[in-house]
């Protein structure tokens, strides 16, 4: 009987169960062919999703006749919210239910928000009355009230859901592969190259079919077909049900890291005050003894955790003050390397302020431009193609010749590490800045000389020019993003991985709203020196744009210097016993 019970543990991957709840077996569940149909789905999501994410601005002021700058703040502050909500999603699927149901729950809310939009846009008498200014200093008015309110309840809706999939969706995939191995390692780093290259075949379908049937044909058909999408990607997830294994959930993380900090603190404190008690030699016997017990039990703590640097949570493991705040050196182990991700973290998050540039103001720098191909009509939103083409014949170079020659040559596992890519993507979103403002200086500088300053006319200079910073920008986010998401999860402790790979959105959201910030604060600091801002009004022609980049271009370079300053003194993880012990009892750790 005991052997029966010995065999049946050797064939099922401990911590992981099927969709049924049951044990998952090694040969029957995960592998590439599960995570197969997670990078489906996800073309399916990513599509309903920037379908109009990266044609929102236009929606935004040419139907619902908000100003360049507050379209691209409602952008900025709708996308950073989505991606700021996968930490929700992550974390709801390691402390209380799994990857695998928070996707599906989050999939059906996205469906009821983009359906919400859907019916606003196909009634008119949702929608603001149409204005037919052809002034740019002239705005219309903006929709307000009731119709105001289902829009921005549509778009939270759609937000919500859209921050449950990316915290969930990435994990599930990852999760099927056996880290154990070297073979699994790898198949889980190809798995995140190929997640980007399946977020680019959405966003290509996207920025160009659909926006094309939002401008030409009309833009509740565009939320239609993304409401449809969304619903599509569903039973395509679900079919591979019998084979996915999903990671158990094992509590808090947020409990778990609190605690240990509590503990670390008021060990400290209980561990000075115990000494100036003995100075003071006012103590009994009794109370001396306890206090030599303490101190042994705090003095010892940095030997038993036997981890480099934040000495200072090693005392959460000493004798607790209360039984509520005892601590494992498994826990702090956790909690160290949680808060040693974090400037890493940080770094990333101007980054992607830059990438929040894609949806606003190089949308509509195009759409004052020439956006003929040929005899081709490209609508301005569809500018995101360059980088998203170059992403798809990137990845598969990358992941098939890039990595396979730096491995022979660095003879490592990972051939280019982690921190490399995001290195990587952080000097080429430096060099987009400095283009973009470039380019921004060539636009206005025609548009002075074709004297179309306050026309609405197109400009005489081709929207192709915008592409070079989308291309640059572009090839910054395949970098860094899925350096990130790789990072992240492969250096979080088992128990807190979806929430730490959540991390790679909150970065992206962080960004978006950074660029909110600092576009209000530059208006507010260039208003008070200038008669006009910056970024205000409804004529972008009179924008200082070119400005803001350059700004952005310095602030980016800045931000690499600090992001050297950590990563050069990062240490990574082993794959090692220990870690292979944590693995297998991460099911077992359910403590709150």
């Amino acid at each position: 009987m005991m052997k029966t019970a010995e065999v049946h543990q050797f064939n099922t991957w401990e911590g992981y169960v099927d969709w049924r709840n049951r044990p998952a077996l090694k040969g029957r569940h995960g592998g590439m062919l599960a995570a197969s149909y997670v990078l489906v789905a996800e073309v399916l999501e990513n599509l309903a999703y920037l379908a109009n994410a990266s044609n929102l601005v236009l929606y935004l002021s040419k139907i619902m006749h908000f100003s360049p700058a507050n379209s691209a703040n409602i952008v900025t502050e709708f996308m950073g919210t989505a991606f700021l909500l996968a930490l929700l999603g992550g974390f709801l699927a390691d402390a209380f239910l799994s990857t695998y149901a928070i996707y599906l729950i989050s999939a059906t809310i996205e469906f009821v928000g983009l359906l919400v939009l859907t019916v606003q846009a196909c009634m008119h008498s949702l929608t603001p009355p149409v204005c037919a200014s052809t002034n740019r200093n002239s705005p219309c008015k903006e929709v307000d009230g009731g119709k105001a309110a289902l829009l921005f309840s549509g778009l939270y809706v759609v937000a919500l859901g859209v921050g449950g999939i990316k915290g969930s969706l990435p994990s599930h995939g990852a999760e099927q592969f056996d880290e154990s191995t070297p073979k699994g390692r790898k198949q889980r780093s190809t798995f995140f190259n190929y997640y980007v290259f399946c977020l680019s075949c959405g966003a290509l379908f996207a920025v160009t079919f659909v926006v094309w049937i939002e401008d030409n044909i009309g833009w509740q058909w565009g939320f239609g077909i993304s409401t449809a999408t969304i619903l599509i990607s569903i039973p395509i997830f679900l079919l591979g049900s019998p084979i996915y294994r999903t990671k158990l959930p094992t509590g808090s993380p947020m409990t778990t890291i609190l605690k240990v900090l509590a503990a670390a603190v008021f060990n400290t404190s209980m561990y000075k005050k115990s000494h100036n008690t003995v100075v003071s030699m006012n103590t009994s016997a009794s109370s001396s003894a306890d206090i030599q017990e303490f101190d042994h039990s705090i003095e010892n703590a940095p030997i038993q955790t036997a981890s480099e640097g934040l000495k200072f949570l090693d005392r959460a493991v000493g004798k607790p003050v209360h039984p509520a705040l005892a601590c494992t050196v498994k826990q702090v182990k956790e909690v160290k390397i949680v808060i040693k991700i974090l400037p890493i973290f940080m770094s990333t998050i101007i980054l992607n302020c830059c990438l929040a540039q894609l949806s606003t103001f190089s949308v509509q720098q195009a759409a004052t431009m020439n956006t003929k191909v040929g005899s081709l009509m490209v609508p301005p939103a569809s500018l995101p193609v360059f980088p998203v083409v170059f992403t798809m014949v990137l990845a598969p170079v990358y992941n098939h010749i890039i990595v396979p020659i730096s491995r022979k040559i660095t003879r490592t596992e990972t051939g280019i590490t982690h921190l490399q890519r995001i290195g990587t993507g952080l000097v080429l979103s430096i060099v987009a800045m400095a283009v973009a403002a470039l380019v921004e200086i060539k636009r206005k500088q025609v548009a002075v000389q074709s004297g179309l300053m306050d026309s609405t006319e197109t400009l005489p200079i081709t929207f192709l020019w915008i592409a070079l910073q989308y291309l640059f920008l572009g090839s910054a986010d395949l970098f860094s993003l899925a350096g990130m998401m790789e990072f992240f999860f492969t250096e979080a402790p088992f128990s807190m991985r979806s929430l730490a790979t959540a991390l790679s959105w909150a970065s992206l959201a962080m960004g978006y709203y950074l660029s909110s910030v600092l576009v209000s604060i530059v208006n507010k600091i260039t208003g008070t020196f200038r008669h006009t801002p910056w970024l205000s009004g409804s004529n972008l022609n009179h924008y200082h744009l070119e400005r803001f980049y350059w700004l952005m271009c310095t602030l980016s370079g800045l931000n690499f210097l600090h992001y050297l300053l950590w990563a050069r003194h990062y240490k990574y993880r082993s794959i090692g016993p220990d870690n292979q012990k944590e693995i297998q009892t991460g099911s077992s750790s359910t403590e709150v």
